[in-house]
């Protein structure tokens, strides 16, 4: 272990704020990944903009992560440090804004279910597509996140962000650049730290009903019960991702523990055990094999963090 920069990080964060070879395992959705250097639990957006500024003088490798649920992590784990924004980071704020409209600022480590069951809870519509989205607002946030027909970009007003000298910054809705699953925050490496969003009063029957009806197509349509990453490949202009890998007879295709679910197709599963190592081998093959049969490349939507 460093301990100098250990004493360094200490000037900013408590002992149990600092965690030493932790397994990333525990910090993803996949529920695979060897230990970090170190792990980090900062509690609010001063913290976070104070490790980033030490790490980047420092000249040392560092990932940020909110939920991990877009994440494949080498078995062989990270050489370097984690920063998680999580459950210490998750405050929303809900209060009027012009009348009609009302304001919601949240922490970046905010689940998204959680946002969106407080704004349904306020009576505000056009936040219901992110009930089921196993994904922090940060993530979503930086992906432009959606599903249903919704998507981050449709509500966000701003979001304060740090860049990678630990200098924080307010981007605006067009300062975002918000796309499908790209945003300026992934071209500039920025960290989210906090966004804010602007919605309208709905009918709370109403609001609850297109919530539950989405949890339930979610349910009875993806392999929730199994650890994943999500939709694991991005949708080819054109095509959708699981149906070309359904066709090209890939259903249930197996690499070790890793699967292409039974369910949904679109999805790579851990039935239990498997390895970093396994995701990616059946990732590869399911990619050359559609290729070959159909000329379509899929890209696949996980990242990856580590030694691949």
């Amino acid at each position: 272990m460093n301990e100098d920069f250990y004493q360094t990080l200490k000037d900013i964060l408590r002992d149990e704020q600092i965690l030493i070879e932790e397994p990333l395992a525990k910090h993803t959705t996949f529920q695979i990944g060897g230990p970090a250097e170190f792990l980090l639990l900062p509690e609010n957006n001063h913290q976070v903009a104070a490790l980033v500024k030490v790490l980047c003088e420092k000249n040392m490798p560092f990932y940020v992560i909110g939920n991990g649920s877009n994440l494949l992590v080498s078995d062989k784990g990270y050489k370097g440090t984690i920063i998680k924004i999580g459950q210490c980071m998750s405050n929303i704020v809900v209060r009027e804004y012009d009348g009609s409209r009302y304001l919601v600022q949240a922490g970046s480590g905010v689940l998204l279910s959680k946002l969106a069951n407080k704004i349904a809870e306020h009576e505000l519509t056009g936040f219901e597509f992110a009930s089921g989205i196993p994904g922090s607002l940060g993530g979503a946030v930086t992906m432009n996140a959606g599903a249903y027909g919704g998507e981050i970009k449709d509500s966000i007003m701003g979001a304060t962000v740090v860049d990678q000298s630990g200098s924080m910054m307010y981007l605006n809705k067009e300062d975002l650049k918000l796309g499908y699953r790209k945003s300026i925050i992934q071209e500039k490496n920025y960290i989210v730290l906090d966004a804010s969003f602007v919605f309208e009063p709905g009918n709370k029957d109403d609001i609850r009903n297109k919530m539950d009806d989405l949890n339930e197509r979610r349910r009875d349509k993806q392999p929730l019960e199994y650890p994943s990453a999500g939709s694991t490949f991005k949708r080819p202009e054109g095509y959708f991702a699981g149906k070309l890998i359904m066709d090209a007879g890939l259903r249930g295709y197996q690499v070790g523990n890793a699967q292409i679910s039974e369910k949904h197709c679109g999805f790579v599963i851990n039935k239990g055990g498997a390895t970093a190592a396994d995701i990616m081998t059946l990732i590869t093959e399911v990619r050359q094999i559609v290729f070959d049969k159909f000329g379509v490349m899929l890209e696949p939507e996980v990242r990856l963090l580590g030694e691949f």
